[in-house]
């Protein structure tokens, strides 16, 4: 079985924006967008997948983000492209 990693540098933007509770954007490679408060990164059946908070918790798996906008304000970056 063929897994798709993250590479470590974007990884890392991913695990910031949850520290930090930023709120966040994120296009995914199929041009959906979903808006959310950043809560964490599980594991579940050897793939990670973003978990957001936007009324009901969301889980995003990495490999399908195309984009990542942080929406609040004086955040440490604004846009990360995978």
């Amino acid at each position: 079985m063929n897994i798709c990693t993250l590479a470590c540098e974007l990884h890392d933007y991913i695990e910031v924006v949850c520290l930090y509770g930023y709120q966040i954007r994120v296009t995914l490679k199929n041009n959906d967008s979903i808006e959310g408060k950043a809560l964490d990164i599980i594991t579940a059946d050897r793939r990670e997948y973003l978990l957001l908070g936007s009324g009901c918790q969301q889980r995003i798996d990495l490999t399908q983000l195309a984009k990542l906008q942080v929406l609040t304000a004086n955040a440490k970056f604004t846009e990360i492209i995978f």
